[in-house]
This record gives structure tokens, sequence and C-alpha cells, in this order.
């Protein structure tokens, strides 16, 4: 569980690094926009795509600090669900899944 745990911060250095990269690019840090307007569009048309990967960069990272909280509490191996452990393959494939194949699949 110890080397989850660390692939797990890990992660969440990672998300939370990525999360602010993409709010930077939404709040323009990185300096104004061009001043001819064909520039401005091309730096504009990502802002959709850059706003839907900073969102799924939040739901993961929503995703491994329960993962942790839940490991912190000696439950990290257990399926929120029914209780069963959660296979070691699904472990490595989503560190921070909460509940086994089973369960997944019933959802």
């Amino acid at each position: 569980m110890a080397d989850r745990k660390q692939v797990l911060e890990g992660l969440r250095e990672e998300l939370i690094e990525r999360f602010d990269r993409y709010q930077a690019h939404k709040e323009q840090k990185g300096g104004p926009l061009d001043k001819d307007t064909e520039d401005q569009s091309t730096e504009l048309a990502n802002d959709e795509v850059i706003e839907a990967l900073q969102q799924e960069a939040e739901d993961e990272l929503r995703q491994v600090l329960h993962a942790l909280k839940r490991i912190e509490a000696g439950e990290g191996d257990a399926c929120e669900h029914c209780g069963e452990p959660i296979g070691e393959g699904r472990l490595q494939a989503l560190p921070y899944t909460t509940i086994c194949l089973d369960c997944a699949e019933r959802q």
C-alpha cells in the first residue's frame, strides 16, 4: 500500500501543476494577447479545450485526494461499495480507484 500511496502523492503533485498551468493560460499570465486579430483568434481558439482539460485534471485530483484519504483511514484496498478487496491489477491501472471491477461494471 505504501507504493500506491507514493504513486498517488506523485499524481497529486502532477495534477496540481497541470491545473495551475491551465489556470495560468486562462488568466493569460503569459502576457497580453497579440495585437493582430487573426493571431488573437488563434490564441483564443484553444480556450474550450483548455477548460475541458482543466476540469478533467480537477476531477482526477478530487479522486486522488479521496483515495489518499481512504488509505490514511486504512480502507484504501477495500471497495467502497461492497467492501471486498480491489484487485491488484485494477489498483495498478487506476491507482485512485476506490471501487472493485465488479462494482464498476455494475455502475
